[in-house]
């Protein structure tokens, strides 16, 4: 009974986390496409768009801090090894690419988007490496 009760828990932490997460990415669309193709830069809309972007981010980060409590140890183990891998090669890699900005050894502009791809992979590989080392 008690590990049903944990695994519906567990469900409904992950449900939330989608939710969430989906939430903050559509409105990240919005708040970047709206202004030039839904309300031609309208200054009062774009800074709404960009205040509830944010909000439901902190919403995401919430659910996310929700649904790591709600795991077991190991899964917690794995997830926050993850996201220590993932937030060192972002602030690595990331200053790296800013100065081989800086000091032009690239041509174009270091932008944000690559370096959230970066993250996102890093988590997610490190995630993977987590599963199986400890299965």
């Amino acid at each position: 009974m008690k590990n049903q009760n944990w695994n519906t828990q567990n469900l409904h932490n992950t449900r939330l986390l989608a939710i969430w997460t989906f939430a903050w990415v559509a409105s990240m669309a919005l708040a970047t496409f709206g202004p030039t193709f839904i309300w031609q830069e309208n200054m009062p809309l774009t800074l709404l768009a960009i205040a509830i972007n944010a909000a439901f981010g902190v919403a995401m980060i919430l659910a996310n801090i929700r649904h790591i409590k709600g795991l077991d140890e190991m899964q917690r183990k794995i997830q926050l090894e993850a996201m220590g891998i993932a937030l060192g090669v972002g602030v690595v890699g990331g200053l790296s690419y800013t100065l081989l900005d800086t000091t032009n050894v690239i041509s174009g502009d270091a932008e944000i988007s690559f370096l959230v791809i970066l993250i996102g992979l890093t988590y997610l590989g490190a995630t993977i490496i987590g599963q199986m080392r400890y299965r």
